[in-house]
C-alpha cells in the first residue's frame, strides 16, 4: 500500500491512511512469517533516515534485532527477488 501523497511523518498520515498502512504491513507480516524462520515479525517506525512515512517489517528472534545499528543481514539481490515473489504471492491468495 503506498499512498498517492507524499508525506514525510507517518503521524501526519490522514487517520484512513495509516490504518491502511497498519492493516497492509499485518498482511505482509503473516505473509512474511510463512516464508522467513523467526520468532516474530518485528515492526519499527524510525522516519529520520528517508523522507517519507514508512514502516520497518523486521524478522526476527529477539529485541536486539531490532537494533538498526547492528550489521545488516547478508541476503543477495537473487534471495530478496525470490521472497519478495513468495510475499506477492501469498497476498494474492
Amino acid at each position: 500500500m503506498i499512498p498517492k501523497a507524499e508525506t514525510d511523518y507517518l503521524f501526519d498520515l490522514a487517520d484512513d491512511t495509516l490504518a491502511d498502512m497498519m492493516v497492509f504491513a499485518k498482511r505482509v507480516a503473516r505473509a512474511l512469517e510463512q516464508h522467513v524462520a523467526c520468532a516474530r515479525i518485528g515492526v519499527a517506525v524510525i522516519g529520520l533516515e528517508v523522507p517519507h512515512a514508512h514502516i520497518h517489517l523486521v524478522p526476527i528472534n529477539g529485541i536486539h534485532d531490532l537494533d538498526f545499528s547492528r550489521e545488516r543481514v547478508s541476503v543477495s539481490a537473487d534471495e530478496m527477488e525470490q521472497l519478495a515473489t513468495l510475499i506477492k504471492a501469498t497476498l494474492a491468495q
